[in-house]
Formats: structure tokens, sequence, C-alpha cells
């Protein structure tokens, strides 16, 4: 079991960063596949960034390239995404999920809510 807790969520002008982490715990980091997702309301869930095990290797949904950055610490159990150049259609609520290719396992945090005012 992966236990996953976002945080750094919150409300921001048009035009302003956020920088979003998410701890894990409950497994070897290193071994995980890292991802952000984002919902919004009336919405289905997107894929936003990934990023692989050493961090070596990232891609992001076109709508975010040259703004956002996901980076990871396997040292600290954590995966960052660096948010910069906000836009309202940037509003959601952004999921940390992990993923584990040896069992195919995949794991959700919380969420946390990010809102971009115009």
């Amino acid at each position: 079991q992966v236990q996953l807790v976002e945080s750094g969520g919150g409300l921001v002008q048009a035009g302003g960063s956020l920088r979003l982490s998410c701890a894990a715990s409950g497994s070897t980091f290193s071994s995980l596949l890292m991802a952000w997702f984002r919902q919004a309301p009336g919405k289905e869930r997107e894929f936003v960034a990934g990023i692989n095990y050493t961090g070596g290797n990232t891609r992001y949904t076109d709508s975010v390239k040259g703004r956002f950055t996901i980076s990871r610490d396997n040292a600290k159990n954590t995966v960052y995404l660096q948010m910069n150049s906000l836009k309202p259609e940037d509003t959601s609520v952004y999921y940390c999920n992990a993923f584990n290719p040896s069992d195919d396992s995949s794991y959700w945090g919380p969420g946390t809510q990010v809102t971009v005012s115009p």
C-alpha cells in the first residue's frame, strides 16, 4: 500500500505561481512512477505531468508545457509540481498518483484545490 498526501494548493491570481508537493509513504518511492492529474468541476480527471523513477524523464500535457515542471526527491519520498504563469483555466483539484509497474497497482492522494482568479 502507498499513502499519498498533497499540499501546497490555494488561491492565486492569474500569472502567479504555486508549488504542489506530494509526500509518499508505505512503499519504496524510487520504484514508483509518479504523476499529477487534475479535475475541474463537471469535467473528467486529466493527466497533467508524469515523471520516471529517477526524474530523468518527464512528460506534460500540451496545455501546461513551458509553465509547469514536475520533479521528485527520492530521498524525501516527495514529488513536486511547480506551476508558473497560472491561468484561470488551471483551476482544479490536483491529484497525485503513484503507479507500481511490478503489480500494476495505482494509488491516489485526496487532492488539493488550486484556484486561479482572473
